[in-house]
């Protein structure tokens, strides 16, 4: 059926027939959307022929397909024949316009544009049948404001709006509004249109140059003035306001090689802002010619040389002159002077001058700073004079420049400072010396140590050095070498009948131009595995025993001791009915790693340790013997009872030595022997002990 059609309404569609109709009285109905669904009512079929009929108009926006199924019944309700679907298309119309989906459209483009620069996009819509030609859409521009030049154009089927010219130019036109067309039925006469409207803003590009309003400039400046603003220069640019493509950028091309101007920009103005930075002086130069470029922040877009985008003007700044004060320049002056020189000697010193008259009369000199007093300044010539000896070691730091701040004032009292920076040459006035005053060497463990040397003095005045031991002590040259080991250190070396104690040995160091130097070093030859754990040698006095015989001494003693122990303990024992097996000692021999004595020892004359003996009212407990058994010291201890130790002898406190449990006291004189004799002596003894205990 026709959309929107015009009837007469009710409007005949078609007839619905059955075969069974030939046999039996059929009656027909139907139903679905249009008749029992909405839009009810729509179509209804004669009951008994069968006649389909629609009862208004329809449009196809709105419902395009209605899908109706057809009953035939016999008058009890026996379907003759099986439901038939009856769908009934709408036929469209063109009778909707297309329409833009924006009213206005809103594009940028810039002024600096390429041809076919893509503008943006319009699109329309149309509720016809899609696929049809009343939905062919086709675009078009109808009318541009500002009409001249074209500059635009559509894409008739995509909508897509290009530039066709060069001539976008925001300082002439900063805005275009196009009137859009789109029309039905492939741009046809007949067919159906909509409009829109599109505005299109031209954005700003940097296409127009910076100008400077004249060509030529002057100002005006006071001599030595600095940091002050100078002058203000004016600009022109079309672009537009407040953006980069505006804002200018000040350049001083010629003329500021010296570093005296700086110009900026003035953010509010655009203006360039000329200053002077640096001091100008008159006697030197009374006018300065500049050369200055703008340009602005972006780069310049249209195809032109750089060269030719670059505005210049020239400015002329003139200087203007000044009754001023002297002038300290340069204002660091050096002079040499060698040190040790002879106190009054007079040396040229700092030097000011009027910068008007280019002389130095006039100038009255004082002296501000000297940090050792070595100098005084004369008043007239700005000579200075040694009022001390000059010392180059003495300054800190040693061979930096040695500063004096001078003040020069003119007859008005103006002043100004400079600074005498002193050169003190060197003088071999210091010999080499020895960095060491006390050294340790450990026999035999070291076989030297080494001696260093300094020299305050400059290089050429030091190393090499050059180490000797002086002829005058023929003791020391029998027992000691000296060898070269670099510029500035010797090796001091002991020949092997060298003993141990400690040496007062001189050293003579001399330098490359002669100066010498002789230091009494002391020099401790000492039995230590480092020189950390080295002890001062012990110096006994009265007359000294041989260690063999002490050794012997000690055994004699320590024997008897053990033999009167032994009666003792015996005695006590036979009191108590208790008895020592006989292999005593060998049952109740302790092994120990204990190298060195303990608390409870002290030192007998021939070095080896001796066990204290405790006095108790409880009983009687000590060392019993000591002695050499098969080549080693063996040492026994007595038990009373069963685990009864030594510790648990003793008795309210006292502590006495085996002399004292004696009865008498001998005064012993003190022996040390080394650390390598003992070590040697007691090594394979321990070692054969704690063989003979593991074995037993």
């Amino acid at each position: 059926m026709q959309e929107n059609s015009l009837g007469p309404f009710p409007l005949f569609l078609q007839q619905v027939e059955s075969d069974a109709a030939q046999n039996y009285t059929v009656f027909y109905s139907i139903s679905g959307r249009g008749v029992d669904q909405e839009p009810l009512n729509l179509f209804y079929i004669e009951r008994d022929t069968g006649n389909l009929f629609c009862t208004r108009p329809v449009d196809r926006e709105e419902y395009d397909v209605f899908d109706l199924i057809a009953y035939a019944s016999t008058a009890d309700g026996y379907s003759a024949d099986q439901p038939l679907p009856l769908p009934i298309r709408v036929e469209d119309e063109n009778d909707n316009h297309p329409v833009f989906t924006e009213a206005i459209y809103n594009f940028e483009v810039s002024e600096s544009s390429r041809l076919g620069t893509t503008v943006g996009v319009v699109c329309a819509t149309d509720r016809d049948e899609p696929d049809t030609m009343h939905t062919r859409l086709k675009y078009s521009i109808l009318e541009q404001t500002p009409r001249s030049p074209g500059l635009f154009s559509v894409h008739p089927s995509t909508g897509v709006i290009t530039t066709i010219s060069h001539y976008l130019d925001r300082e002439v036109v900063d805005k275009y509004s196009l009137i859009m067309k789109v029309q039905d039925m492939d741009g046809q006469f007949f067919g159906l249109i909509g409009t829109s409207t599109c505005i299109i803003t031209v954005t700003d590009s940097n296409d127009n140059v910076p100008t400077f309003r004249q060509k030529a400039y002057e100002a005006f400046v006071e001599e030595n003035a600095f940091n002050v603003e100078i002058l203000r220069i004016s600009i022109e640019d079309k672009d537009l306001i407040n953006t980069a493509n505006w804002r200018a950028n000040f350049t001083i091309l010629k003329g500021n090689e010296n570093g005296h101007f700086k110009i900026s920009t003035d953010k509010g103005t655009n203006e360039g802002v000329l200053c002077v930075v640096k001091p100008l002086n008159y006697e030197e130069n009374r006018q300065v010619n500049l050369e200055i470029g703008v340009t602005n922040e972006v780069p310049f877009t249209r195809d032109i040389p750089r060269v030719t985008a670059l505005n210049r003007a020239l400015v002329t700044v003139h200087v203007r002159d000044l009754d001023e004060g002297p002038e300290c320049s340069p204002a660091a002056q050096f002079v040499r002077i060698k040190e040790n020189l002879a106190v009054g000697s007079k040396i040229n010193g700092y030097k000011a001058y009027d910068p008007d008259s280019r002389s130095s009369n006039g100038l009255r000199y004082k002296k501000l700073h000297d940090p050792k007093g070595w100098i005084t300044i004369d008043e007239i010539s700005g000579s200075i004079i040694t009022s001390k000896t000059l010392d180059r070691e003495v300054e800190t730091p040693k061979n930096e420049l040695y500063n004096i701040t001078v003040l020069a004032i003119d007859q008005d009292n103006r002043s100004c400072t400079g600074t005498l920076a002193v050169d003190i040459e060197d003088v071999n006035d210091n010999p080499p010396a020895i960095l060491q005053d006390y050294v340790v060497i450990c026999k035999p463990k070291m076989e030297y140590t080494d001696i260093l040397a300094i020299d305050p003095d400059e290089p050429v005045h030091g190393a090499p050095f050059y180490f000797s031991l002086p002829n005058t002590s023929p003791e020391v040259n029998r027992l000691w070498t000296l060898t070269k080991v670099n510029d500035t250190a010797a090796r001091l070396s002991y020949r092997k009948n060298a003993g141990f104690q400690e040496y007062n040995i001189p050293i003579t160091v001399k330098d490359r131009a002669g100066q010498s130097a002789t230091k009494m070093l002391r020099v401790n030859l000492c039995d230590c595995p480092h020189p950390s754990q080295c002890r001062e040698t012990s110096r006994s006095t009265g007359v000294m025993l041989g260690k063999w015989a002490i050794l012997a001494i000690l055994l004699g003693i320590a024997l008897l001791f053990s033999v009167l122990l032994t009666l003792v303990c015996g005695v006590f024992g036979a009191t108590k009915r208790k008895r020592f097996p006989e292999d005593l000692a060998q049952q109740n021999l302790i092994i120990s790693n204990t190298e060195a004595p303990g608390d409870d020892r002290v030192c007998s004359a021939n070095g080896f340790m001796t066990q204290t003996v405790n006095n108790s009212s409880q009983g009687f407990c000590g060392t019993v013997g000591s002695g050499m058994k098969n080549g080693g010291q063996e040492t026994i201890e007595m038990m009373k009872g069963g685990n009864q130790t030594l510790e648990s002898c003793r008795g309210a406190g006292h502590h006495h030595t085996l002399d004292s449990c004696r009865g008498g006291h001998t005064e012993v004189d003190n022996c040390r022997y080394t650390y390598s004799e003992w070590h040697s002596f007691t090594q394979p003894r321990l070692g054969e002990e704690s063989i003979r205990g593991h074995t037993g």
